[in-house]
């Protein structure tokens, strides 16, 4: 039997250690789906519910892995589907190929059933390489061009293939004019700065007493490298969110992650310092970095393209983190006095107590922060942690403590709704003897966390760790919105846009066959967790938690709280008092010694 385009196209896949593909099938890609039947399901096709969630798994999976993510979709709706996805694969730098059907060739032009124009669907957010196959020549170029720019770029690409190119015979390029041959593989490399820029970087550093260090998931391959040298620059080193995982919070000088999601001790980390080492990060709010003026700056990272926007850096270092840390440490002079890297450890250490009482705090039913607070301490060593956007991310901004061999993340530039639940599908995928956990709000559940917890129920056996717990914060409210409005919009909640359905979701995974447990009270919160954590397979922790717990920002003060509070007054003057209150006991905890700055 001869080899089609759709055979040949797996076949790549194949040769280039692909084995996982998230998709959904439809007839604009057909060809490929029968090519699955006959290549016996190589590399695997895990079937979502969505394509939109195909883009997530596949992102997840290139997150956790390291390694390139594959999704496929039909041509028309479902190659529109995936656009959110890729996007956070875009914005976070994840190498991900995305591989869309068109309508055939003869009808194109002919405002045919589901066609789209996909060149121009997918210009933005597949800039770097994006191409239709139009004759079965074409490959393996075009497969072997867009996997390549995938990981070189750190970004998403596509490939489009019309129905009827799907089941041409397939024949290689051959020895002619215009054609376009290709090879596998791509031999590992690395960006080093020069010995000059290297020096002057060291200059700052060394003439700095008070350093402050920020890392982003730039810095993943760093860890030792990071650790040395904040440890020669006695420095304080804070967190972008995508970073989370590139330092263990245990760490005494690490102040947790920054930002408006952010610690306290971060905060003070880039309030004070007068020297700031940036690697691995294109944290983008200016507002929470030392102010202009007042601190020097170095930065590092791999891509020309992503330096010295954020802040007046002085030295932008482009090069591999590891490498340059390598050949920066041995010009760090370490001659400084224990004052600065005190302050900063007590400084963290006050925020530890600080969490504690928070998350011991009252609330109605049950407290929210003391929901991730008592995950912390039944973490598994091996955890994945998944977070999606709103509210819950504070609390796993905040609350998690990362210890080494511990993964996480979320969609960190996007700041998507809905990729918790499919980043934790792709992560299993990954890591299937690892367990994972995602922190979701209940808009993000009710938007398609719910229809995903069918997929981890079809494919739990997949896995050599069953284990996926997906805790759902059920407050009836999309709630981070509704806090930003009261603090920037000073206004109330408008319940039409903010107020949402009580949904039974530990009985809807209950339904599935999969374990579901509803907690109700803070007493049984920490039997909640645990029963996910023992659980043989994929599990729904629904935590009825109070949306009257403000995700205070690092840098609130007592006027913008008084100011939040008063917003709610507008709208409903008991409730409003009573948060009021309840502001003014959590502004106590979260600001001790700070109340009038």
């Amino acid at each position: 039997m001869s080899t089609k385009v759709s055979d040949h196209i797996l076949q790549r896949l194949r040769e280039w250690g692909v084995d996982h593909v998230f998709g959904y099938p439809g007839d604009g890609i057909n060809g490929l789906l029968a090519a699955w039947g006959r290549a016996e399901n190589q590399p695997r096709f895990v079937q979502s519910r969505h394509e939109e969630m195909s883009a997530f798994e596949a992102v997840g999976y290139a997150k956790f892995s390291g390694r390139l993510g594959v999704c496929v979709a039909t041509s028309g709706p479902g190659a529109i589907h995936l656009l959110n996805g890729l996007y956070d694969a875009k914005l976070d730098h994840v190498p991900v190929l995305a591989i869309v059907g068109q309508t055939h060739r003869t009808a194109m032009g002919g405002s045919y059933q589901q066609e789209v124009d996909l060149h121009t669907l997918f210009k933005d957010v597949a800039s770097d390489f994006i191409e239709t196959v139009t004759v079965p020549e074409q490959l393996p170029n075009v497969v072997d061009r867009a996997i390549r720019t995938a990981y070189a770029r750190r970004c998403p690409t596509a490939i489009i293939v019309p129905g009827d190119v799907q089941e041409l015979d397939y024949s290689p390029p051959t020895h002619e004019f215009k054609m376009v041959p290709s090879s596998l593989g791509r031999s590992s490399w690395t960006a080093v700065p020069s010995e000059d820029s290297l020096q002057r970087a060291a200059e700052i550093l060394n003439s700095g007493d008070k350093v402050a260090i920020l890392v982003g998931q730039g810095a993943a391959g760093a860890r030792a490298e990071v650790e040395r040298i904040a440890e020669l620059l006695k420095a304080g080193v804070a967190k972008a969110l995508l970073g989370k995982d590139v330092l263990s919070d245990e760490l005494p000088y690490v102040t947790g992650s920054i930002g408006l999601l952010g610690t306290r001790p971060s905060y003070e980390l880039m309030r004070d310092c007068d020297t700031l080492l940036t690697i691995g990060s294109s944290f983008p709010y200016t507002q929470f970095m030392p102010e202009f003026g007042k601190a020097r700056g170095v930065q590092i990272d791999i891509d020309p393209h992503m330096v010295g926007m954020r802040y007046p850096y002085e030295v932008n270092l482009v090069g591999d983190a590891k490498a340059t840390l390598e050949r920066l440490i041995p010009m760090i002079d370490p001659a400084r006095g224990p004052e600065w890297y005190d302050t900063v450890c007590d400084n963290v250490k006050r925020w530890h107590e600080v969490m504690e009482r928070r998350a011991q705090q009252s609330a109605d039913p049950i407290n929210p922060e003391y929901v991730t607070h008592a995950l912390d301490a039944l973490l598994p060593e091996n955890a994945i942690i998944t977070s999606d956007s709103g509210s819950a991310a504070n609390w796993y901004a905040r609350h998690l403590t990362m210890r080494p061999g511990m993964r996480s993340s979320l969609s960190g530039t996007l700041a998507t709704m809905g990729a918790g639940v499919p980043y934790a599908i792709g992560a299993k995928f990954a890591h299937p003897d690892r367990p994972a956990i995602a922190l979701v709000g209940d808009g993000a559940m009710q938007m398609n966390g719910l229809a995903e917890m069918i997929t981890a129920a079809k494919y739990r056996h997949a896995w050599e760790d069953p284990r996926m717990i997906v805790a759902v914060f059920n407050n009836r409210d999309l709630n981070q919105v509704t806090w930003e409005m009261r603090a920037m919009e000073g206004a109330p909640s408008f319940l039409p846009s903010q107020e949402i359905p009580d949904v039974q979701y530990a009985a809807f995974a209950r339904s599935l066959g999969l374990t579901g447990v509803r907690v109700e009270k803070p007493e049984d919160v920490e039997a909640g967790w645990r029963a996910g954590l023992e659980a043989d397979g994929p599990a729904v922790i629904e935590f009825l938690t109070d949306p009257a717990v403000p995700p205070i920002p690092p840098h609130a003060t007592w006027e913008q709280m008084e100011a939040t509070a008063a917003s709610i007054l507008k709208g409903d003057a008991d409730r409003g008092s009573m948060i009021k209150q309840g502001l003014k006991a959590k502004v106590q905890e979260f600001l001790p010694g700070h109340d009038k700055k």
